[in-house]
């Protein structure tokens, strides 16, 4: 039980950290899916 809180309290120091660089990627990601979904209903 002790390891999974060590594991938990490491990831969530990880995420809250470095939660800026997860951020431009994921945006990156939306704005292709975005773009991809208008040009396959004919808007682009």
């Amino acid at each position: 039980m002790q390891t999974l809180q060590q594991g938990y309290r490491a990831l969530e120091e990880m995420v809250e950290t470095n939660w800026d660089r997860m951020l431009f990627p994921a945006a990156i990601v939306a704005g292709l899916m975005l773009a991809a979904f208008g040009r396959s209903i004919g808007l682009f």
